[in-house]
């Protein structure tokens, strides 16, 4: 039945369907639930406040197969459980929920009990049939006793993206279970209660803690909420700014993009951050933070791909049959597959811009968000230099629907070099989307992206009248 049901999720991706209330929960230590698989993320939804924090609390454990020495991750408690669901829910629920314990344990199967586990945090994407998306942040863990055990994960699956928000809720978690499962509950009762906070808003749960007393939590959602699921630094560490730049030229052509580093973490926050770099246009295609071990047949899809593989697999990658690849080792910060190409797919004078904002101030930052924005900025200035003018070649009708004119939008571009990029960028994926939801829209465009447009259009004012006094 788990190949059948591996295989259902396989096929998902394959076709580029990536990833992914209520009664008191129930610890199923030992038994096995009942036998029933974005990356701006197209982009991840900009959601404005008001909904559920989360969806499911899982915690994962490790079960030793019958007759073998091999363990399989299981579900072993729910919050919440989901009652009275129609059929086809429910058949929904199961599928999903079989496929999480592969993302939260993507290692495989071999383990040994441990005295000492350095804790991880990371995350993952599962793309539903209708291409919503619901992420899981995990913290894998040893759970608290004596004596050699076997590692755990802890799993809040929600369909918005904040990284740094929930990994704050899982310090929470964290914290709860090393006194007990029951503390937990509450906790995640009263976050269920809360409503998600606006961007740059804060909620305050009030949480009671055995031998603690009560406990006010404040939890902030980031005010640049393009940026709420991105940490860079560790992106920063590994790479120097040419390589990103390459990973840049290479996604934004949707090319085949894997990453290899032994930790999760790593991974988890390192591909997340090459699909934010991708902003206003979000990654459509295969994207899977963490392949787990029996998925690793994704790297010989023929579409458009941004996944990454745990070290210990590197050579059952580079054995895999593949074209048109870009390999990235985050360990030793070097390309161990390339197409040749990368440092030439971008118009020169625009790369150079990038490299010269983005080696500006750099050592003078402090905050993660603070180095979000200065490694960001560059590259959402390359789009507003690029594609800013998009809107200005949407005609509408009297109804409100627009239609895109491309060739006049390129056209406008008068240097040739930006002109012929252009015409490669406006096949991909990337921007059909975005231009699809830009016709779509009845209102005049509005976010970040748009006053980036609007300031970069008043430099250009400002600028033409001091060269006319200078001449």
């Amino acid at each position: 039945m788990e190949g059948q049901v591996v295989g259902r999720v396989f096929r998902l991706f394959q076709r580029r369907l990536l990833q992914l209330r209520a009664g008191p929960p129930q610890d199923n230590s030992g038994e096995a639930l009942k036998e029933p698989e974005r990356a701006q993320e197209h982009s991840l939804p900009n959601f404005a406040g008001g909904q559920h924090f989360f969806e499911y609390l899982l915690v994962v454990s490790l079960k030793k197969k019958r007759s073998e020495d091999d363990y399989e991750p299981i579900i072993t408690y729910q919050f919440p459980k989901r009652e009275n669901l129609l059929r086809g829910q429910q058949e929904e629920e199961e599928r999903l929920l079989k496929a999480i314990p592969l993302f939260c344990f993507p290692d495989g199967n071999e383990w040994a009990s441990l005295t000492e586990y350095p804790r991880e945090t990371f995350s993952f994407v599962l793309t539903n049939v209708d291409g919503s998306r619901k992420i899981g942040y995990c913290r894998r863990l040893l759970p608290a006793g004596p004596g050699p055990r076997l590692p755990k994960v802890y799993c809040i699956i929600s369909c918005i993206g904040c990284f740094g928000l929930f990994s704050k809720i899982l310090d929470e978690v964290e914290k709860r279970h090393q006194i007990s499962m029951a503390v937990i509950y509450p906790f995640m009762q009263g976050l269920r209660e809360a409503a998600f906070p606006a961007p740059g808003k804060t909620v305050t749960l009030k949480s009671f803690i055995p031998d603690s007393g009560t406990e006010f939590i404040s939890l902030t959602r980031p005010l640049d909420s393009h940026l709420e699921h991105v940490d860079f630094s560790s992106l920063l560490h590994c790479l120097s700014f040419e390589q990103i730049l390459q990973i840049f030229a290479s996604a934004v052509l949707e090319r085949k993009i894997i990453f290899l580093a032994e930790g999760l973490s790593t991974l988890s926050q390192c591909i997340h951050a090459a699909a934010a770099l991708l902003y206003p246009f979000s990654w459509a295609h295969t994207y899977i933070p963490v392949v787990p071990e029996s998925l690793l047949a994704t790297v010989c899809c023929p579409t458009p791909f941004m996944v990454g593989v745990q070290m210990r697999f590197q050579q059952e990658v580079m054995d895999s049959p593949m074209e048109e690849v870009l390999l990235v080792n985050l360990c030793e910060g070097t390309f161990l597959m390339s197409v040749g190409d990368e440092k030439d797919i971008l118009p020169p004078k625009l790369q150079d811009d990038i490299l010269d904002s983005l080696g500006q101030g750099i050592s003078e930052l402090k905050t993660a968000e603070q180095i979000n924005e200065h490694v960001s900025g560059p590259f959402v200035q390359f789009f507003v230099k690029i594609v800013g003018h998009y809107a200005s070649y949407i005609k509408r009708e009297a109804n409100g629907q627009g239609h895109f004119q491309e060739r006049s939008f390129c056209k406008a571009l008068t240097s040739k070099t930006n002109r012929r990029f252009v015409k490669k960028f406006v096949k991909t994926q990337l921007f059909s989307l975005f231009i699809q939801e830009a016709e779509k829209s009845k209102n005049p465009p509005a976010g970040y992206f748009q006053q980036k447009i609007l300031e970069y259009e008043e430099q250009k004012k400002q600028k033409k009248p001091r060269e006319k006094t200078v001449k």
